[in-house]
């Protein structure tokens, strides 16, 4: 019966429950510990698109030019922390006495929220998992959770994540 509720509250990376049913795990270069998150958004790239035409060309119609990649910010909706490195970090990045803040490349893995791995499909299409990884990444904005006393959902606390250059290995 020990194994039974041993087995009920960790999964197969031998980390504790409740990690087997988020969606994705965030590693923190430099920082113990995993964070799992129930919603990630916001994991763009764009470019900016310079138009330029000389005045002596032939066509009216200007060149257009690629210019500048800039990345949006990404939102994390937080699941669960394993130890207080990760919040921490969190709290050195949005402090108002700090020094430097602190920055760091973070990598995002889809997985399995049924088997906290990752996702089988994908891994048979790509030949490996998707991952998103954020270089000279720190936290540029955090907000608490909405408190109620009236309402009865889990308390999500969420943090915006700026970052220089998105890179997808994959």
């Amino acid at each position: 019966m020990a194994g039974t509720t041993q087995d009920a509250y960790t999964n197969g990376r031998g980390s504790a429950y409740p990690l087997t049913k988020m969606n994705f795990f965030v590693q923190v270069d430099g920082i113990d510990g995993t964070a799992a998150f129930s919603e990630v958004t916001g994991i763009e790239s764009s470019v900016d698109v310079i138009e330029f035409r000389q005045g002596n060309a032939g066509s009216m119609a200007p060149v257009k030019l690629p210019g500048l990649v800039k990345h949006g910010n990404v939102t994390l909706k937080l699941g669960y922390v394993q130890g207080t490195a990760f919040k921490t970090w969190v709290q050195e990045c949005v402090s108002e006495i700090r020094g430097e803040i602190p920055r760091h490349n973070i990598s995002i893995e889809l997985i399995d929220v049924n088997q906290g791995t990752p996702q089988a499909a994908l891994e048979a299409l790509t030949g490996g998992t998707q991952v998103w990884i954020l270089t000279n990444a720190w936290v540029a904005k955090y907000n608490a959770p909405d408190m109620d006393a009236k309402n009865s959902d889990v308390a999500i606390e969420s943090i915006e994540i700026a970052y220089e250059e998105l890179v997808i290995p994959n």
